[in-house]
């Protein structure tokens, strides 16, 4: 009678943050124009194992399964494919479109902190717009979640056709690009010395390398010294790094949203903009979300390479955010509710007077009535409870309900509708 490695019960107080968390992500993604979307957690093994889905990694850790049909189905591992199953499903759905997602993707990796098998993901994406509009919207969005939860973030981004413009400057060849990239986005974590040993196992000449590691030497290389550097103006990516920093410059924006000429995300399937969020404090390193541009996707799932599917996203981690939170100190208990208790076995007046409560709009809990008043008082104010109505033998004669408050101590008899008034008002 265990929990599986790397999957929890919530409940209590943690239950309650995460439901805030939920809560404004829900809110803020509606404010932004996103429409919600549910999409399946079984999917084809097929399709979640294309060429145009996750890299080798994810399809690793991705949870196999057959049904008694013996068909061969796995559990999503991101809510990005079964979007865009979706979208090439439904050709009537008219563009621009924007959808957001919260729900549990499955992926059978490593566990530490932040890091589950079992984990909900919180997507929005656009698909339609293929200027840079939509991902300054995005960061927009990041920048204003993460303003309400209070949490300090830096939002880094770079362009994967920018960087492959680079690598192509330095001699690698166009199918070790993605590898090469891939490797470049675990500089953070392995260092350039661990980069520098991983790229020799790749298809590169000693040049190539030599001027790859001329460029991790580099101290925090800019955008425009690595345009001059390489003679890169006027290249598509580098048109599109340009077009989205004076957008983010524009609407104020830079402070939070830092170019990092290296970042290109672990999956395979961006082609453009990739950005990952991060606690602005470094007390905690994981990283918050992430997303970027795939324009492939859609198009390759229909085998229609002739349309264009613009697409771009952004998915909020709650398990890295509550890993942040849950080291706040616990926020005062909620003293909105009111508790009403039957004395001496009067649980029918009680449960009309809770459906007046709650006709109201008020968030009522109704006592059992089976424990010592004295105890039950005891019991709500350590709940952070403000109000407690009791109806006993007295109350119910006069068709009254006994109101107590227990920040001021006072009582006094009440019909159910002054209740609510002063309830309301209190």
């Amino acid at each position: 009678m265990q929990n599986i490695k790397g999957t929890y019960d919530y409940f209590g107080r943690e239950q309650a943050i995460r439901q805030k968390v939920r809560t404004t992500l829900q809110e803020l993604f509606e404010l932004y124009g996103f429409e919600p979307m549910e999409t399946t957690l079984l999917n084809e093994l097929e399709l979640l194992t294309s060429k145009y889905a996750g890299g080798d990694e994810i399809l690793r850790e991705m949870y196999k399964l057959a049904d008694q049909g013996g068909r061969r189905l796995g559990l999503r591992y991101d809510l990005t494919i079964p979007f865009a199953k979706v979208i090439a499903l439904n050709p009537g759905i008219e563009f621009p479109y924007r959808r957001y997602e919260i729900g549990k993707v499955f992926r059978d990796g490593p566990v530490k902190k932040g890091r589950l098998r079992e984990f909900l993901q919180c997507d929005a994406d656009v698909v339609g717009i293929a200027g840079p509009q939509a991902e300054a919207e995005l960061m927009q969005l990041v920048a204003e979640v993460f303003r309400r939860l209070e949490i300090p973030v830096m939002l880094k981004w770079n362009n994967r056709r920018f960087l492959g413009e680079i690598l192509g400057a330095v001699g690698v060849p166009q199918q070790e690009q993605l590898s090469v990239m891939l490797t470049l986005d675990k500089l953070a974590k392995i260092g350039s010395a661990g980069v520098l040993a991983e790229l020799t196992d790749k298809q590169l000449t000693a040049q190539t390398v030599t001027l790859i590691s001329e460029l991790l030497e580099l101290a925090n290389p800019g955008f425009a010294e690595l345009v001059e550097r390489h003679k890169l103006e006027g290249q598509p990516g580098t048109l599109e790094v340009l077009a989205l920093q004076q957008l983010i410059d524009a609407v104020g924006l830079a402070d939070v949203c830092v170019f990092d000429p290296f970042l290109s995300r672990g999956l395979s399937f961006y082609t453009g903009t990739v950005y990952e969020i991060f606690d602005a404090t470094g007390s905690y390193t994981s990283s918050l979300g992430g997303g970027g541009r795939y324009d492939a996707i859609i198009g390759k799932l229909v085998g229609r390479d002739d349309i264009e599917y613009p697409t771009v996203g952004i998915s909020f981690g709650m398990e890295s955010i509550m890993a942040l939170l849950d080291e706040r100190p616990a926020e005062p208990a909620d003293r909105s509710g009111v508790l009403v208790v039957p004395v001496g076995g009067y649980m029918p007046q009680a449960l009309i007077a809770a459906a007046s409560l709650r006709s109201a709009g008020i968030r009522t809990t109704v006592d059992s009535g089976l424990r010592r008043l004295k105890k039950t008082l005891a019991a709500a104010s350590a709940k952070g409870i403000r109000y407690v109505i009791m109806v006993g033998e007295s109350e119910a004669a006069v068709q009254k309900l006994r109101l107590k408050d227990m920040e001021l101590g006072s009582e006094e008899l009440v019909t159910a509708a002054e209740a609510v008034q002063l309830i309301s008002m209190g």
